[in-house]
């Protein structure tokens, strides 16, 4: 083992054993139930904005380092399209989940159609955190490797277990206090980064890459369809981002919520920035290597002396750890208390917190198995994940707030079937995480059928029981125009998009404008909803 290997050990068991002692303290703060699951709604915007930040823009920085690396300049888009993701978040959904006082997406299932759709949702939503878990651990333990020769495998399963040792504690409180640490190592880690890139290569450096590489300069190099992508998933993950409503809406009020996402958002941009021109440094000094968190270590290697690297990766290290505990404790909340409470509907809050305990532990346990399932593969983790967790839920989570016309039959259907297509879709490609069947996206066709047995089996299941309504509104024109000029293009134009591989994500478009257009439209009839009235008042 190396020296810069050594003083990575060391500092990252110091830093853990500092996680530890913050995760027991934070215990004495999660004695109530909502303190555990929520941090007892107490947080201020600044404990919202570290969180949020820790979250999302350290698994971001990761990804831009590794895109940069490989494909330049045009990885600023993947950062651009998680900031707008987070802003509508901000924007347009906190206040309105805030007063549902949400927990998880799988209890808002839960809580508007029955135990079985909560059972299923929960279930669902738990196994794929772990997958995502995973994927950035792979993405850290690639440096780790490098510098001290520990296989990767061992070291997703040291982050699994480290994060179970200190979740299990605190709960949210631990995240909380967690991701405030985690928000100090980063700034270390970004001037450390700086100092290192002003070494080498510099300014000089950057300009002469981009004669020598003019691709890597190129703000759509990494392909249209892959920025479209980007878009169109952190969209659709708008309102399906459980971790990052649990940590937002532990805050005091809906305004103390957005303000610490739209702070996280400003606190993004050297994330962004910087995670870019690390990734074009490492090009220009370790050109040819296959993986940017490969090349970002040896960069560093040939620049900086030991203890620097090695404080340094601790900021890779948060990074993973930032994304990680948030998404661990999110799949047991869904595990443990909304499985549980499906299960056992006597269940109390304590016993609650009990089964989410339990269920860290499983979770751990099932994220090391992935980790030695596939340790090199971490975007085949995240291709799954998207799939089976959108592919169930974004119909049943869109009608929960925008359609109380559906029905548990249709919610259950549409859960059930969404995550079988996609699961199939997936099959169908190989398991491959790049090259999908007919070149669509699992996630597309687990969503259309998701979307369209719920508004199939609604629609016959209620009839007789709704009529269409017009809607004075410009919004109901507007869609069903949208709907049929999507069609048309989808149909004039379809072996130009099949080849260009949008042909996924149009579709989806096309039949999420018909379900838009549904909810609009087809309203339950108003002798019903006075019959609804006149039941509630007794």
């Amino acid at each position: 083992m190396t020296s810069y290997g050594i003083w990575m050990i060391a500092l990252t068991i110091l830093y853990t054993l500092a996680l530890i002692v913050a995760g027991n303290l934070a215990k004495r703060k999660a004695q109530q139930t909502d303190g555990y699951f929520v941090g007892g709604r107490t947080f201020r915007w600044w404990t919202v904005a570290f969180c949020i930040t820790g979250l999302f823009s350290g698994s971001t920085y990761i990804s831009i380092v590794e895109l940069s690396y490989l494909t330049g300049v045009s990885a600023i888009w993947y950062g651009v399209a998680e900031t707008i993701q987070v802003l509508i978040i901000a924007l347009l959904m906190i206040k309105k989940f805030r007063e549902r006082l949400l927990v998880t997406i799988s209890g808002l299932i839960g809580d508007t159609y029955g135990r079985g759709a909560k059972a299923i949702s929960g279930a669902i939503t738990a196994v794929a955190f772990p997958m995502w878990s995973v994927a950035t651990a792979i993405a850290f333990a690639s440096a780790f490797h490098v510098f001290t020769g520990i296989s990767l495998s061992l070291s997703v399963a040291f982050t699994a277990i480290l994060l179970f040792v200190y979740l299990q504690a605190g709960g949210m409180w631990s995240i909380a206090f967690t991701q405030t640490m985690n928000t100090i190592v980063f700034a270390l880690m970004f001037t450390i980064g700086t100092i290192a890139f002003f070494i080498n290569p510099g300014i000089s450096g950057l300009q002469q890459l981009a004669v020598d590489r003019p691709e890597l300069f190129d703000w759509t190099g990494v392909g249209l369809q892959v920025i479209l992508v980007w878009f169109a998933t952190f969209f659709v993950n708008v309102i399906l981002a459980q971790a990052a409503f649990q940590m937002a809406l532990s805050c005091k009020t809906p305004e103390e919520g957005q303000k610490g996402l739209i702070i996280a958002e400003i606190m993004s941009i050297p994330f962004i920035v910087l995670g870019i021109v690390f990734g074009l440094s490492a090009a220009v000094v370790v050109p040819g290597e296959s993986k940017g968190l490969v090349a970002l270590p040896l960069y560093l290697m040939e620049v900086l002396p030991a203890p620097l690297v090695g404080l340094f990766f601790l900021g890779i290290w948060a990074c993973a750890l930032g994304w990680g505990a948030p998404c661990q404790f999110s799949g047991a909340t869904s595990l443990g208390r909304d499985v549980g409470s499906a299960v056992f509907p006597g269940a109390s809050p304590q016993k609650l917190v009990v089964y989410t305990k339990w269920s860290l532990l499983f979770l751990t346990v099932l994220m090391i198995v992935f980790g030695f399932l596939r340790t090199e593969q971490s975007a085949w983790w995240n291709v799954l994940a998207w799939t089976m967790r959108n592919s169930a839920t974004f119909a049943p989570v869109v009608a929960a707030l925008f359609w109380p016309l559906v029905s548990k039959n249709a919610v259950i259907g549409s859960l059930v079937s969404g995550f079988s297509a996609g699961i199939v879709w997936y099959y169908l490609s190989g398991w491959s995480p790049t090259d999908f069947h007919l070149d669509i996206h699992p996630v597309w066709i687990g969503m259309i059928a998701n979307i369209s047995v719920m508004v199939l089996v609604t629609l016959f299941e209620q009839r007789g029981t709704w009529e269409v309504k017009r809607t004075a509104s410009v919004k109901g024109p507007a869609v069903v125009i949208s709907s049929i000029v999507l069609l048309f293009v989808n149909i004039i134009f379809f072996s130009s998009l099949k080849s260009l591989g949008l042909i996924g994500p149009l579709l989806f478009l096309l039949i999420l404008a018909v379900f838009i257009s549904c909810i609009i439209y087809c309203k339950p009839k108003a002798d019903i909803n006075d019959d609804y009235r006149t039941a509630s008042s007794y």
